[in-house]
């Protein structure tokens, strides 16, 4: 049996397995199949929420402009309310936000995990669900890339250039200015950014080791799990108008 066929125990510790999904997901996938998610779940919503924590500052004035036009929109949707009121919530948010980000982290895997899970059952996986936990957790990896690219980004861009998150982002979305375009397309655009397809691949690949599938297959469940991923930002999106 080696290292790369489906539930193998490969000698190999997790911090192994934390840097090897980078490189080589397969055989990560196979290895910890049937293992516990629930520790490397724990170390990267812990590492996210750090880095976020650590680079907070830096792209603090692309959450504020966002939040900006929120108000705004919202003020011009509802009259009633007041500028004070919505600035007053949008303080509260930022205030809690890493809190917010610690559980929205495995939420989100979760949920994928989940979807992954039964959107292979439509391609014929014979996948777990606890092997679906496995690949989504590890999939998922990425974000810490992400959230340390936006970091950089944020103490290397000049700070009027920082008018929305969609700046940061690795695809089509930074190059729109979010004052001018809308939120569909904005939104659309989002969902093209290099980490969100990396995380789409690394499903595939981890569907197609645990599930017994052939790539294209998996490809097909993953890109399910892409649509339906979408359906948060597309329904933000209809609702600011």
């Amino acid at each position: 049996m080696t290292g790369t066929e489906p539930g193998s125990q490969a000698a190999a510790s997790w911090w192994e397995d934390f840097l090897e999904i980078f490189v080589s997901p397969s055989k990560v996938f196979a290895r910890r199949e049937k293992a516990n998610f629930l520790l490397p779940l724990l170390v990267l919503t812990v590492l996210i929420t750090v880095v976020f924590l650590g680079t907070r500052g830096a792209i603090q004035p692309a959450y504020q402009a966002d939040a900006a036009r929120g108000i705004a929109a919202a003020l011009e949707a509802n009259p009633e309310l007041t500028a004070e009121t919505l600035e007053g919530g949008a303080r509260t948010m930022e205030r809690f936000a890493p809190i917010l980000v610690f559980f929205a982290i495995p939420i989100t895997v979760l949920l994928t995990g989940l979807i992954l899970w039964l959107a292979g059952k439509v391609v014929g996986a014979k996948q777990a669900l606890g092997a679906a936990m496995v690949v989504a957790t590890f999939a998922n990896f990425p974000k810490l890339i992400q959230a340390l690219v936006n970091g950089i980004q944020g103490l290397l861009l000049p700070v009027e250039s920082l008018d929305g998150m969609s700046r940061l982002s690795v695809g089509p979305a930074r190059f729109l200015d979010p004052n001018i375009a809308s939120p569909m397309a904005l939104g659309m655009a989002m969902r093209a950014d290099v980490f969100i397809i990396w995380v789409t691949v690394l499903l595939a690949i981890g569907l197609k080791v645990t599930g017994r599938i052939t790539m294209g297959a998996a490809a097909a469940a993953a890109a399910i799990v892409y649509v339906i991923g979408a359906f948060p930002t597309l329904l933000g999106a209809l609702r600011a108008g």
